[in-house]
């Protein structure tokens, strides 16, 4: 299975942001593959240096587990990145800038569920 997962979660409720990266990693522990797409307030969780500094309330934080997962793939809403100044050279190794024809192409395969945090 292929989950794709959109989310605008991010440090200003970082336990809701925490979530996708959660259910993520359990998709990855039963041998699937998933790509999130972060919108909004969740591009920042891509800045390299950030995501470390984020500690969910309650679920534990499985951010760095899914950038570096090579069965995870995460793209940041270009737009929303750009116009908070952030480049893509900013992200972290893992991270790419993407829009919304991307998360359409994803979203489009036939093994793929969506889910929206």
């Amino acid at each position: 299975m292929h989950y794709v997962i959109s989310t605008t979660w991010g440090p200003t409720d970082v336990t809701r942001a925490a979530l996708p990266f959660v259910f993520s990693a359990s998709a990855l522990q039963a041998g699937d593959t998933v790509m999130i797409m972060l919108f909004h307030d969740a591009v920042t969780i891509a800045l390299d240096g950030a995501h470390q500094k984020m500690i969910p309330f309650g679920p534990p934080a499985k951010f760095a587990e899914i950038f570096s997962s090579p069965n995870a793939k995460v793209l940041v809403c270009k737009p929303c990145a750009e116009v908070r100044g952030i480049r893509e050279d900013m992200l972290v190794q893992n991270a790419l800038f993407g829009g919304m024809s991307d998360l359409h192409q994803q979203v489009s395969r036939p093994d793929a569920k969506f889910i929206s945090f």
